[in-house]
Order: structure tokens, then C-alpha cells, then sequence
């Protein structure tokens, strides 16, 4: 068997502590959305710990700042560990070989899912009434 690089904490540590990028061409719109969502993650919780401190707290700037500059530097930071990087690669590439249907049959496809909801909706409609009007009239539901 092949030998597979395994990711140890003391590996993770040192890459978050690196500057470089790895493999910085590649896979660029899967990593630039994975790095975003981190951040706009941490955003929100700096911005949430901000309101939860209230207008009292005097550290809350602190606090909220510190978490909001490790989300930073941490989403950019996790998108370049090379065992990571490389599966947001493979991603993106899966991507490229997907074969998106066009708007046309997009608005076809909608329609007809859109259609068969609502013919269920009718059929279990039309089931509950059938059930609940045997039940009412053989006694074991009050009418």
C-alpha cells in the first residue's frame, strides 16, 4: 500500500503558523469559497460576542476583534494545508466535468417537479379525506 500523509496536531499547528500558499493557482474558486464562508462564520460570531457583551463591557472590542483576526487568519490558513487544498482541488475539478442542464430544460424540469407536488398534495388530500370519513363512520372517530 502507498504511504498517506496523515495530518497530526503537531503538523496542523505548524501549518497555521506558515505564510506560504500551497498550490496557489489551483482550485482557486472552491478555496476562495471555503476561505469566505470561514470567515463570514467568524464574522458572525465576533459580531454576536460584540452584542452579547453589551455596551457596558469595555473589552468587548477586544474580545469580538481577537476572534474575528483568528477567523481570519485561520480561514486562510486551513485552505492551504496541502491535504485539505488538494480535496477542494479534487472538488473543483469534479465540478468542471459536471454537464449543467440549460435554462430551457432548467424551467421544464421545475415545472414538472412543481406539477407532481401538487398532484401528491392532492392524492394524500384526497386519501385523508376518504380515511377520516370511514373512521367517523364506522365509530372510531367522533364526527
Amino acid at each position: 500500500m502507498a504511504k498517506e500523509k496523515t495530518l497530526t496536531t503537531l503538523t496542523f499547528i505548524q501549518e497555521l503558523f506558515q505564510f506560504g500558499a500551497y498550490k496557489r493557482t489551483q482550485g482557486r474558486v472552491a478555496r476562495q469559497v471555503t476561505c469566505a464562508t470561514v470567515w463570514v462564520t467568524f464574522a458572525l460570531g465576533a459580531w454576536r460576542m460584540w452584542v452579547m457583551l453589551g455596551a457596558g463591557s469595555s473589552y468587548r472590542y477586544y474580545a469580538a476583534g481577537t476572534l474575528l483576526a483568528i477567523g481570519l487568519w485561520l480561514g486562510y490558513r486551513l485552505v492551504n494545508i496541502p491535504q485539505f487544498a488538494d480535496f477542494l482541488i479534487a472538488v473543483e475539478a469534479e465540478m468542471n466535468k459536471v454537464s449543467w442542464p440549460s435554462q430551457a430544460e432548467l424551467i421544464r424540469s421545475s415545472i414538472v417537479v412543481i406539477f407532481v407536488i401538487f398532484a401528491l398534495a392532492a392524492v394524500l388530500f384526497g386519501f385523508d379525506v376518504v380515511w377520516r370519513s370511514l373512521f367517523v363512520l364506522i365509530g372510531v372517530r367522533p364526527g
